[in-house]
């Protein structure tokens, strides 16, 4: 701070300094004027040392707002126009003023922003509900007729254009999740045969034979948001799953006895060099690349709904063929910091 102030101040140095040595030259060369060698310095020391004096003084009493800012930088948050420091002088008042102003131009700014974005999630959901109409329609009329090959052909086609725009609205609920998160203890191999039965028609379209291993296991955890990870990493494995081939749905204990779902693949594995950044949002990798049906947002949404509800979602590194995506559930506990006080609710 004290070297800003004084690169700051360069113009007071250098007057002072043109000052003193003209003092000293009209000294030097006046022949009118006799000054002893001993005075000549006195007076050159009492200038300096006044002129230091009245600069740390303007150093502390010019800098005190701006250090009150930046310490107040360490620590910001949401409230942080509370915190302001009071001006003591007439520029730290016009500081202070632009930064008011900019604070609450932002705070309309986002609350405009927030307005439209909400309209637009009403508007999608609406949409969504809508289309749901003539897709459960369709889907009725291809119950009707089972055993027609056409018809199963559609089938599948049907399901991805349902999965796609049940993706869409689960990411409209996605901003308010923790509004329509509820705890209850369930079955987790049950919510991956739900899910299961959801995506059959496409896994015998492409032949895949899907099962669960393990011993079930009962979870505390949100049904619906736990189902939309589930069905995020399935759909996954399916559509990178060569034909024929197989998934499975392992369960087991850790040591320190949580709940792990193990969905296992034998598709082309992810690269090595791709593991990092999987999660990222619209980031595809080389097996993406090859199916130019991939969005890169599957695995996004998914890590993003396990943050939000407390659970672990990674992949096992080190295999050279086929991927295992793993789910980790915390103990009950653990959800305290999700969401406190809905344990006590809890249906056992």
């Amino acid at each position: 701070m004290l070297i800003r102030y004084i690169a700051s101040r360069k113009s007071w140095i250098l007057m002072f300094v043109g000052l003193l040595g003209l003092t000293d030259l009209l000294i030097l060369i006046e022949q009118g004027i006799h000054v002893e060698f001993t005075s000549f310095l006195y007076l050159n020391a009492l200038y300096i040392s006044l002129f230091l004096v009245f600069f740390l003084w303007r150093y502390k009493k010019e800098t005190k707002y701006a250090a009150a800012i930046l310490k107040l930088q360490k620590v910001m948050d949401s409230d942080w126009i509370e915190s302001l420091p009071e001006p003591d002088n007439e520029l730290d008042s016009i500081t202070n003023d632009v930064l008011r102003e900019a604070f609450y131009q932002f705070k309309r700014k986002l609350s405009h922003y927030k307005e439209a974005q909400l309209i637009e999630n009403d508007f999608t959901a609406s949409w969504i509900h809508e289309v749901k109409t003539p897709l459960t329609a369709i889907k009725l009329i291809l119950n009707a007729r089972p055993s027609d090959p056409d018809l199963r052909r559609i089938e599948s086609e049907w399901l991805r254009i349902h999965l796609l725009i049940d993706r869409q609205l689960y990411m409209t609920r996605l901003p308010a999740l923790e509004s329509d998160y509820v705890l209850e203890r369930v079955s987790i191999q049950r919510l991956v045969a739900e899910e299961i039965r959801e995506l059959a028609p496409w896994c015998m379209e492409k032949n895949l034979a899907v099962s669960i291993e393990g011993d079930d296991a009962r979870v505390v955890t949100d049904r619906k948001w736990c189902r939309f990870i589930i069905r995020q990493l399935l759909t996954n494995a399916i559509k990178y799953s060569p034909e024929g081939k197989a998934i499975t749905f392992r369960t087991a204990m850790t040591e320190k006895e949580n709940v792990i779902l193990d969905l296992i693949d034998e598709g082309p594995g992810i690269q090595p060099h791709d593991l990092p950044r999987i999660f990222d949002k619209g980031f595809t990798g080389g097996n993406g690349r090859i199916h130019n049906a991939a969005t890169g947002l599957g695995l996004y949404l998914a890590q993003t709904v396990a943050g939000k509800i407390g659970v672990a979602l990674h992949v096992l590194p080190g295999q050279t063929q086929g991927t295992t995506m793993r789910i980790t559930f915390t103990d009950p506990n653990a959800f305290e910091t999700v969401r406190r006080g809905q344990e006590d609710n809890i249906p056992l």
